[in-house]
Parts: C-alpha cells; sequence; structure tokens
C-alpha cells in the first residue's frame, strides 16, 4: 500500500476534522478531548486546529494514500524546550508493522524534534496498553513520572522520553 507523509494546513481543515473525530471515537482514552466536545466546534476552529496556530513551533501531519483517504496523523510541539508528541492515530486496518504508516508518522515527527532537542516526550494513559506497546518498541522509556489523566483524574497519564540523538 502507498501513502504520503505530509504537514497538515489551514486548507486540510475538513480532512482533519474527519480523522480527528475518527481517533476520539476509537480510542477515546488516548486523547484529553472528547468527541463531544469535538463536534461543537465550528469551521474556524478545526481551520486553527489543522493550521497548529498557537501552539510554536508546531507540527501536525497526516499519512494519506494514493486515494486521498487520510489513514493517520501525529502532531507535535514545544513545551519547556522539549518537543512533545501528541494526537497519536492511525486508522485500524493500517496499524502493524506490515503497512509501516506508524512507524512513518513516527519518524517524520521525531525528524521535525531532533531539531529542537536530543530528546521527544509524550504522555499515555496507563489503561492504554496498546499505544504503550508500540512506543517501547520505537524505544521510548517511561520516566517514572505521571500525572492525573485531565478528563478523569483517578487514571494516571504515564511520562515517556526518547533519545533523539
Amino acid at each position: 500500500m502507498e501513502f504520503t507523509v505530509r504537514r497538515v494546513t489551514e486548507d486540510d481543515w475538513e480532512k482533519y476534522r474527519d480523522i480527528r473525530l475518527e481517533m476520539l471515537a476509537d480510542t477515546p482514552i488516548a486523547y484529553l478531548e472528547t468527541l463531544d466536545d469535538a463536534l461543537q466546534r465550528d469551521e474556524d476552529g478545526w481551520r486553527e486546529r489543522a493550521a497548529t496556530r498557537g501552539a510554536n513551533p508546531s507540527i501536525r501531519i497526516a499519512a494519506i494514500t494514493s486515494d486521498g483517504t487520510w489513514i493517520g496523523s501525529m502532531g507535535g510541539f514545544i513545551e519547556e524546550g522539549v518537543p512533545v508528541l501528541v494526537g497519536v492515530y492511525v486508522a485500524a486496518p493500517y496499524r502493524g508493522d506490515a503497512f509501516g504508516v506508524t512507524s512513518a508518522l513516527m519518524q517524520t515527527i521525531e525528524d521535525w524534534a531532533a531539531e529542537y532537542s536530543p530528546a521527544i516526550r509524550l504522555d499515555v494513559h496507563e489503561s492504554n496498553a496498546r499505544a504503550k506497546a508500540s512506543y517501547l518498541k520505537r524505544g521510548y522509556v517511561e520516566t517514572g513520572r505521571t500525572q492525573p489523566y485531565p478528563p478523569d483524574p483517578e487514571f494516571l497519564e504515564l511520562e515517556m522520553v526518547k533519545q533523539l540523538r
């Protein structure tokens, strides 16, 4: 299967909206936004999110098949001098090493992050075993730091870091 990875632009807002709604429905614990909240966003809000306005420097990328189907998306921003990986999603039919979508998206984000720092970090919900396993396989390690998961503080987010250089 052929796909390309590229930056998302403001003009991609409808495609980005569709994949964002898909990801929020697929794995709600992986994101700090709820599907209900996302459904309330208007066109201007989606354009702003697609363009990653506000958090600078930042990046939002998508994996897109040759027929224009969006099959994955990830983003990153700088927080206190450290790149943070966010919004990690690959559509269910394209998950796994055989497709290479996750690896291609992650490599693009990590290449971007390496311009700013020797490491990248992320937070993963303690119950999201699939995501945690994927990060561990790609060289991320748990730091031991945790924080309450904002939508439900009875759960924790685990911090993971990967050395890039």
